[in-house]
């Protein structure tokens, strides 16, 4: 085995790490919309479950220069957010959205997503996407850095309306062959759900 002290690491040696070894990682496309209405759309992988009671969801926001990026600064300020799971039908339209633009315009331009109203949430969601949570941010926690530059935004958001295409929902539950989620590896590599398998838990 090979033993590293992250310290000694850059930020960039400890990404590689980080997103080389914990795969595959579930990718939470994410609709914010700022305080003058611009509806930004943002892919992240380091998104996962925090609670079942209540429903809540984290999504870690990476700052630039310890600058918030436009989905953390708008789900901050307007407290509302939409988180869609990126799936073999629209990860090439969510990859389109990675493109950094000016906080005024949309990355929808970009894309052939189509909006729709939420039932709670002011921010709309993607008709193309099979699962969407409308979500009220619970807390936004700004982490590691220095307390001057933190570097990075850690919201947690409570889900207020689950939105399940019917093709996939049996019974009280999501099909995941049907749902063909995809997840992020290292650098530009996805991946598809592959043989599933199951072990009965002691």
């Amino acid at each position: 085995m090979i033993s590293v002290n992250p310290e000694s690491l850059t930020e960039r040696e400890n990404y590689k790490f980080l997103t080389g070894s914990i795969i595959p990682r579930p990718i939470a496309l994410v609709l914010t919309k700022s305080v003058n209405g611009t509806v930004n759309i943002a892919p992240f992988s380091f998104f996962n479950i925090v609670s079942s009671n209540p429903p809540m969801i984290s999504i870690s926001v990476q700052r630039k220069e310890g600058i918030s990026k436009d989905t953390a600064r708008n789900a901050i300020q307007t407290g509302e957010f939409v988180v869609h799971i990126t799936d073999e039908e629209n990860v090439a339209e969510a990859n389109r959205t990675a493109k950094e633009l000016p906080p005024e315009e949309s990355e929808l331009a970009l894309t052939n997503f189509t909006t729709t109203e939420s039932d709670v949430v002011s921010v709309p969601g993607l008709l193309e996407a099979k699962v969407r949570f409308e979500c009220k941010l619970e807390k936004a926690i700004p982490l590691a850095g220095t307390p001057e530059k933190p570097g990075c935004d850690l919201l947690i958001g409570k889900i207020v309306r689950y939105h399940i295409g019917q093709e996939i929902y049996h019974n009280g539950r999501i099909d995941p062959i049907g749902l063909k989620p995809v997840a992020r590896l290292a650098g530009q590599t996805y991946t598809k759900l592959g043989e599933l398998f199951e072990i009965v838990r002691p």
